[in-house]
């Protein structure tokens, strides 16, 4: 008689695709190809998981970063070995450095053929070591589920990041019983989730001892949800704050005491919050040389309590005072709890230099700029009139600056950008992963007219597969963050940043040859036009140029390698930090 309770014998490919299945994902981005065929063929019979075939394999990484920001669960991606999986480097090393779920998953020659140089045979697991948070290379198929259960659980808790599973073609096309793992057994990998009460105890007596505190608020509360937290922590000691380039929209830009963002085109009062403060509550952030400028300059008078989930980032960049280690949602509250109530400094004299700063200095985009439209004008309409419930994704360059102190940031987990990498090309695949993951809200992405020549080919992607993602291309015919360097620091020598992209390529006509609408404004009367002519379409993906100033530059701006003392407004420009004593 058959025993019935043994497992079924499915081929690796199929136990890969019902593993998938199990984890719950429901979209993949990739391309087939030789090593990673036999998976192919059970996936396209899957009723539970969409595979979206990309154009590139870049675009795959970056379309699953993106699903992953907008929806907070693990974003999938899928290559062949060798060029395929080479080609999700980029992808992975922008998950890894700005901690996004994803979970890669490659083909690999034959486990005989591996270290032969066989055709097609790239060192994957090798080559992406050092930027993922962990990595696999399966061999045999009942290894399959396992590998894949733990990529997943990985990927997604503690710090969140990038997981590879590389596994070999024999591995995918031979046969073994499917056992699903009830348990995981990781025993070097536990998280810290939950803080020490004695370090929330520390904290909380620190804070009561500052006169000039700032909440430092970096991507690590974007990652671990803690809006309401953050709010309640805010109300509670009225500390003024702010919030790093990962996590705009972490906390209402309109609120008062929310003074911008830190960093080399950071805010006046954000750069002053953190300079002149005397105690720095960082939250989820890394003191990256970016907000910090020339370390040893920055915020000279603070002492620093560091909570974060990842042990490794505490005490990095700056010696800290109180480090709290664990999940920030959890952290955040506890100190409320020991803070509510509590009899704390009074910080209004801190509270009215900073609101000073915020109002002499805060950002006011002209229309114009000589005969031209203003990049930052078109940004800000975009902003205003999609409104905050919309999804942003940008490239990276001035206009991902000008985006960041313009849109409306009064929603948490609506805004993507590639921070850590500086990655060109994100924007395009980023924005049609967050449309797959929120088919309903409205996603626009905003890009350069360098950044977009990258990756447009995934137009082609969301035409063909019902994404009606909106691209702004701010075009103003160069690599202008490049160009605004050689301007102020290389005497105006303008070598090789001059894309001659006025004309060629005709971004409309492309965008119309790819499937998409093409759109284009060059006069302030017709920004609001073809902004509003963009919202009405939402059956094709919609590519909106705007003609703007070559020479528009990004401003507030901290020099590479100086003080954040040292911030100019415009050029030869600077703030009067004394203009208000404290």
């Amino acid at each position: 008689m058959a025993d019935d309770t043994r497992p079924k014998e499915l081929t690796g490919a199929q136990a890969l695709v019902e593993s998938l299945e199990r984890v719950g994902v429901d979209v993949i981005f990739g391309i087939p190809g030789g090593a990673i065929l036999p998976a192919y063929d059970p996936l396209g019979q899957s009723q539970l998981v969409r595979h979206i075939l990309v154009r590139h394999e870049q675009g795959a990484a970056h379309a699953a970063e993106g699903y992953a920001m907008a929806t907070g669960r693990v974003g999938v991606c899928m290559a062949t070995s060798g060029p395929g999986a080479t080609n999700l480097v980029t992808g992975i090393a922008d998950a890894y450095l700005d901690s996004v779920p994803i979970v890669a998953i490659t083909g690999q020659v034959a486990s005989t053929a591996v270290g032969t140089d066989a055709f097609q045979e790239a060192d994957i697991r090798g080559i992406t070591m050092p930027i993922t948070k962990h990595s696999f290379l399966v061999t045999r198929a009942q290894d399959i589920p396992s590998a894949i259960k733990e990529a997943f659980h990985i990927a997604g808790t503690g710090r969140p990041g990038p997981v590879l599973v590389d596994i070999t073609k024999d591995a995918l096309v031979s046969s073994a019983p499917f056992e699903w793992p009830h348990e995981l057994d990781l025993p070097g990998y536990r998280p810290t989730i939950n803080p020490h009460a004695k370090q929330i105890r520390e904290a909380a007596k620190m804070i009561k001892a500052a006169s000039r505190p700032t909440l430092y608020v970096g991507g690590g509360v974007v990652k671990s949800e803690a809006y309401e937290e953050l709010a309640e922590l805010v109300k509670i000691t009225q500390i003024p704050l702010v919030t790093t380039l990962m996590a705009r929209g972490a906390f209402p830009d309109s609120d008062p005491l929310h003074m911008g963002m830190p960093g080399m085109h950071g805010h006046v009062s954000a750069v002053g919050a953190l300079q002149r403060s005397d105690l720095l509550i960082t939250l989820g952030a890394r003191f990256d040389d970016r907000v910090t400028g020339k370390l040893d300059t920055f915020a000279p008078g603070a002492k620093v309590i560091h909570a974060d989930i990842d042990p490794a980032e505490i005490g990095k960049n700056r010696a800290v005072d109180v480090p709290i280690v664990g999940d920030l949602k959890l952290t955040i509250a506890a100190l409320n709890e020991v803070l509510r109530g509590e009899d704390l400094g009074d910080y209004s004299a801190w509270r009215a230099y900073l609101t000073n700063l915020k109002t002499k200095y805060a950002p006011d985009p002209q229309p114009t700029k000589g005969d031209m439209l203003s990049p930052e004008y078109v940004i800000k309409r975009i902003g205003e009139m999609s409104g905050p419930d919309a999804y942003y994704a940008v490239g990276v360059g001035q206009h991902q600056m000008w985006a960041a102190h313009l849109l409306p940031f009064d929603k948490p987990g609506r805004w993507m950008n590639s921070g850590g990498a500086g990655t060109m090309g994100y924007c395009v695949p980023a924005a049609m992963g967050a449309k797959v993951g929120k088919p309903d809200e409205l996603v626009w992405g905003i890009d350069g007219d360098g950044c977009f020549q990258m990756t447009n080919q995934e137009l082609v992607t969301c035409a063909l597969n019902d994404i009606p993602i909106k691209i702004a291309v701010i075009n103003n015919e160069s690599l202008g963050m490049v160009r605004q360097w050689q301007t102020l620091f290389y005497g105006e020598r303008y070598s090789n940043t001059d894309l001659n992209s006025w004309r060629i390529p005709d971004f409309p006509k492309l965008a119309e040859a790819m499937g998409a609408v093409g759109l284009r404004a060059e006069t302030v009367e017709e920004v609001d036009e073809v902004i509003a002519k963009a919202l009405e379409i939402n059956d094709r993906p919609v590519v909106v140029e705007f003609i703007v100033h070559k020479d528009a530059m990004v401003w507030p701006m901290v020099p590479a390698g100086t003080s954040n003392d040292d911030i100019l407004i415009a050029k030869d420009l600077a703030p009067n930090w004394e203009d208000e004593i404290l």
